[in-house]
């Protein structure tokens, strides 16, 4: 758990850093700058580009998680053909994507053009993000598996963003047009991409033999199986996650997708300490399941429950205590959308708390479970998104996330519980739930001060004084109770040297 805890430390440090930009670009710079049709066409592209890119992946991108390790200890870096294979995988994808897309525009006008006519006259600009993010997304696969998962995380993270802010100031100076804020937002990926990709080769282990090895030979038909199962599930996966975005914009209208992109994004910041701990959790857990070392594994899955579950109320009640001024500050336009926030805030509280479940599942020669499960999901999801967003709109679109989540984790949980024993959960986490349940109450009743930056400021402070002393003399998380004394600490110091 040390090269996670470390890693993980720095990687939410920069994913941080990446998120307080994306706030102040969705939060405060673009509802000013976009119209609300323009801001949730950037939403459109980004979710039909990232789902796109995943499906052209055809399931190479879990190989590489899974096989990784069995390359690295068999074969030389020169003789190592894992990229080749996989990168030719992926662009024969986008190959057929491309493909699929000219032909089916036609159904794609006929669907969205009377409720999302701005969507219809850019949609070609898809094209472009997908193909970088899915050289991102094959790289960073790679990344993690290299355990540099800090460089790839900084630059999925903040790269984008920072991009984004610059196209938002541009066109509000004027400088841009639309269309060229379009061509360049389609490129976000672009430069990550050539980085990481200059990064990996100065390691001199990633390399690009053609020649089919006896490893690859003996492994084929499991890498094969274990791709496809995977890719199903990752795919069904994402296209339930995001399947809410494309029905609100061909139902609602892109309008309504930007008010579901800003409450999306607020509850996003829950997971920070997610990503990061994904990222490097993964090739600690495939070298786990090779040893078979369940005393490691069993670590992992209970201290992540532990971590992502305070970090989660933390967020989840800070969210729920300032949400309020959120929406005084966007104004009427983003009307309604406290009760979206606390229904998706609520789905993604209950995802962090089951801890690291995907990546232990996903990892291990019960993989098939894993497409199980996002099948079950999907079936769930997807009519469940259709049915609720055409009665209730945007709430129907928080009910459906909420219901199909806790669903989807409880099969998970309940499969790693009765197959292995894991059972992560100690009646310290139940403390920390009453501890955050205690503080946000407290906080709800403060009186609403005139400013809003004030007010937030003044909850925000009240909570965190509130819980997380509670947390640490409790010792819910161990590795919780190391940041509180280190930036307690840097505290200390700061004013004992004034």
């Amino acid at each position: 758990m040390g090269i996670i805890q470390k890693q993980s430390i720095r990687s939410t440090i920069f994913i941080s850093i990446g998120f307080v930009i994306g706030a102040f670009n969705l939060l405060i710079l673009a509802p000013k700058v976009l119209t609300t049709e323009q801001l949730g066409l950037t939403r459109m592209i980004t979710d039909l580009g990232i789902t796109l890119a995943t499906l052209c992946t055809f399931g190479s991108l879990p190989v590489i998680y899974k096989f990784f390790p069995f390359y690295k200890s068999h074969l030389s870096p020169q003789k190592n053909e894992l990229p080749f294979i996989t990168l030719t995988v992926c662009m024969l994808g986008f190959v057929i994507m491309c493909t699929a897309g000219y032909v089916f525009r036609g159904v794609i006008i006929q669907k969205f053009s009377s409720k999302s006519p701005l969507f219809v006259q850019y949609s070609y600009f898809v094209y472009p993000f997908c193909f970088f993010y899915l050289l991102f997304m094959w790289l960073e696969s790679f990344s993690w598996s290299f355990k540099k998962g800090v460089l790839s995380n900084t630059l999925r993270e903040m790269a984008p963003r920072l991009l984004f802010t610059i196209l938002l100031l541009l066109v509000a100076f004027q400088l841009i047009s639309l269309r060229v804020f379009l061509v360049v937002f389609a490129l976000s990926y672009l430069i990550p991409a050539v980085v990481l990709f200059s990064d990996l080769r100065k390691t001199g282990e990633f390399n690009f033999n053609t020649v089919t090895s006896i490893l690859t030979k003996r492994l084929k038909n499991k890498m094969i199986s274990f791709g496809l199962f995977l890719f199903g599930a990752q795919f069904l996966n994402l296209l339930s996650k995001t399947a809410d975005t494309f029905i609100i914009s061909s139902i609602s209208g892109l309008t309504y997708t930007a008010v579901f992109t800003i409450a999306t994004y607020v509850v996003t910041l829950m997971e920070i300490p997610q990503r990061s701990i994904t990222s490097i959790s993964i090739p600690v857990l495939a070298e786990s399941w090779k040893n078979k070392d369940m005393k490691s594994i069993s670590n992992i899955y209970t201290k992540s429950v532990a971590n992502l579950l305070i970090i989660g109320l933390c967020m989840f009640c800070l969210i729920l205590l300032n949400v309020h001024n959120l929406a005084s500050f966007l104004g009427k336009d983003y009307k309604g959308i406290e009760m979206v926030v606390f229904f998706l805030g609520l789905s993604k509280l209950i995802d962090l708390g089951t801890g690291a479940n995907t990546q232990i599942i996903a990892t291990s020669n019960y993989w098939k479970v894993d497409f199980t499960t996002n099948v079950v999901y999907t079936i769930i999801a997807l009519p469940l998104n259709y049915i609720l967003i055409k009665h209730f709109g945007l709430m129907g679109a928080a009910y459906s996330t909420l219901i199909a989540i806790g669903f989807y984790n409880a099969m998970r949980f309940g499969f790693l519980w009765i197959k292995f024993g894991l059972q992560p959960y100690t009646w310290k986490d139940v403390l920390a739930i009453v501890y955050a349940a205690t503080a946000a109450l407290a906080c709800y009743y403060i009186p609403n001060a005139s400013n809003i930056f004030i007010d937030t400021f003044v909850r925000t402070t009240v909570f965190c004084l509130l819980f997380f002393p509670a947390v640490y003399f409790t010792g819910v998380s161990s590795e919780v109770n190391q940041l509180i004394k280190k930036y307690a600490f840097s505290i200390k110091n700061i004013i004992f040297r004034r």
